[in-house]
């Protein structure tokens, strides 16, 4: 099994280890202290080793950061976590603050009047972010001060650094050479004026340099830096270990392989302007070049728009990874749907069995991210994870929300659907269905090139307004290609001004959820593409899913649905008979057969 289902939140400890990093504050002369989710790689996740948020507060969510001063220690968790964090830490010491709603400037200003020295360290914190404090705090008596790690000091067993071997990523899945990647991102930094840029962000550097990794779970990438000059050469800091023969081979001469202990040095002896991106790099990164003097042009990370737009090649892997996916689905769910009334089966069941069906397909390399399986009230924690001391028996009566996804060499999928475990629960269809028709009206948007995904987030909650019901989490997410499961820049969000493009792939995600009692979530995942010309032939794009498993059809209320979304669904369900009915087996098939009858 790739899922584990030990605890891994310590909430006893948090009382022991705040006192101890008050201690430490104290001995520095400082006030407080920032605690980041993030590693200096800026990523969504962390190795165990760079896990300090969660060794500190018990949090384990994916988001989030905690600000210790001598009377409060707050933990800053956004609408996905409000509801895990209150078992996840001891609420006598921490406390739960909504963010982005609070913010950590006026929360300072509001807990430190007579000002203060907060410290932070400046490899675990952007450029952006760290300007983005200090103008906030313009003006008051709070200073910033960069510091060593406090959180290291005091953590007597700290895991090593992860060191898994790296892989070749094939140029058939990739549709260009590292060697065509480096070029072309060569050439755009000589034309911005730049003499090299510094790449932080361990799944660009794994995309230019068609490398994947095991260094961080879920996510097949390796940790490095690396630093592309302008002539298409690239310093890659990275432990050797990672890189047998094969792999150094497959990098060839134009890359050359530095440990991650020359990186700082190395950083104060370029040529500049060097190009940095102020929303991922280390603060710290900056710093060495301001303090050689070296010209910095701050920008976006050169990867990250091309890497989101999917190639013909990267497109294809992923269509063909979602009717794999899809065919393990559709199994598991047929299996599924015979045990599951019976009231014998727990979560830890539902996740094993799913995880058993997808490795039966000889090509499962990890899962993109840890299965949420909720049963009833479960199901309303939004990054809910199933543990041995959580672990709740799926009865009859109620929801059961199940979203996962798989890592293959070809592709990464996402997928989520709440399903009806006998009679369905008072309300939840009619929340189900409002939830249904948002995901349906995202699907069947075409739009202006050049919006956004702020353009389009109203359209998946709209139905759910008009009920006075939404939900606390974004529409979609960017999504890599046999990559991280999330991936920037692009997302359906209202916050997200990035303009959509062809090659773009999404989550579509809506939901709802009553705490307390059940969760309600669907999603596919979706590419952007070039939309028919119709009208005046006006630019236009829309959407082509890539995700093919039934819906719950016991869940949808017919007569709440417009005739255009009863055709979307036919005609999904179709598809999903089309596409999967030829890749399973008799029982699956029958079972496909009536879940995707016509409604």
């Amino acid at each position: 099994m790739f899922q584990d289902f030990t605890s891994r939140s310590t909430p006893a400890h948090g009382p022991a280890r705040l006192a101890l990093l008050r201690q430490a504050i104290a001995s520095e002369g400082l006030t407080g202290v920032l605690i980041p989710r993030a590693d200096a790689h800026q990523g969504e996740y962390v190795a165990d080793c760079d896990a300090r948020l969660g060794w500190l507060t018990g949090f384990t969510g994916s988001a989030g950061f905690c600000i210790v001063l001598p009377e409060v220690a707050g933990v800053f968790i956004d609408g996905r976590y409000r509801v895990q964090v209150k078992s996840e830490i001891d609420l006598g010491v921490f406390t739960p603050v909504p963010w982005p709603e609070v913010k950590a400037g006026p929360w300072l200003l509001e807990h430190l009047p007579a000002g203060g020295r907060i410290g932070f360290d400046p490899w675990l914190h952007s450029r952006k972010e760290v300007e983005d404090l200090r103008r906030a705090l313009d003006g008051s008596a709070i200073e910033l001060v960069e510091t060593a790690n406090l959180i290291d000091a005091i953590w007597t067993d700290r895991p090593a650094p992860p060191t898994a071997t790296a892989r070749v990523h094939p140029l058939d899945f990739a549709g260009e050479s590292s060697a065509d990647k480096r070029g072309r991102l060569a050439a755009g930094l000589a034309k911005q004026g730049a003499q090299a840029a510094v790449l932080t962000l361990p799944d660009s550097i794994s995309w230019l340099l068609n490398i994947r990794g095991a260094d961080i779970p879920r996510n097949p990438v390796v940790q490095a830096f690396a630093v592309l000059q302008a002539n298409g050469h690239l310093t890659l800091y990275a432990e050797a270990a990672k890189f047998p023969p094969e792999i150094r081979a497959h990098l060839g001469n134009e890359v050359t392989l530095r440990p991650v202990s020359a990186f700082a040095a190395g950083l104060r002896s370029l040529p500049g302007p060097v190009l940095v991106d102020p929303a991922s790099a280390p603060h710290q990164v900056g710093r060495a070049l301001e303090e050689a003097r070296t010209p910095v042009l701050w920008a976006e990370d050169p990867c990250i728009a091309p890497k989101a737009r999917k190639t013909a090649a990267e497109a294809a892997g992923m269509r063909a990874a979602h009717l794999r996916d899809g065919a393990a689905l559709v199994e598991f769910l047929a299996w599924l749907d015979t045990e599951a009334p019976k009231g014998n089966l727990t979560e830890i069941d539902v996740v094993t069995q799913l995880e058993q069906h997808r490795r039966a397909t000889g090509q499962l390399v990890d899962i993109s991210f840890d299965t949420i399986c909720g049963a009833g009230p479960n199901g309303a924690i939004v990054h809910y994870r199933v543990t041995e001391a959580t672990n709740r028996r799926v009865s009859p009566g109620e929801l059961l929300l199940i979203d996962s996804g798989a890592q293959y060499p070809d592709g990464t999928t996402d997928i989520t659907r709440t399903l009806a475990v006998g009679p369905v629960p008072e309300g939840a269809a009619e929340a189900f269905t409002r939830v249904l028709q948002g995901m349906i009206a995202i699907s069947r948007a075409r739009f202006p090139r050049g919006l956004a995904g702020r353009d389009l987030d109203a359209l998946a909650r709209v139905a759910l307004w008009s009920a006075g019901m939404d939900y606390d989490h974004g529409t979609g997410h960017g999504v890599g290609a046999a990559l991280c499961v999330h991936e920037g820049p692009a997302r359906i969000s209202r916050i997200s001004d990035v303009p959509l493009a062809p090659g773009m792939i999404l989550s579509n995600e809506p939901g709802h959820y009553r705490e307390g009692q059940w969760g309600i979530r669907i999603e596919n995942l979706i590419l952007v593409t070039e939309a028919p010309k119709l009208g005046d032939n006006r630019d236009h794009l829309c959407f082509e899913t890539l995700t093919w498993v039934p819906i719950d059809r016991r869940l949808i209320v017919v007569e709440m649905l417009s005739q255009p979304e009863r055709a979307w669904i036919d005609s999904y369900h179709a598809g999903v008979l089309a596409r999967i009915g030829p890749l399973v087996g008799a029982a699956a098939r029958d079972w496909l057969v009536a879940a995707c009858a016509p409604l």
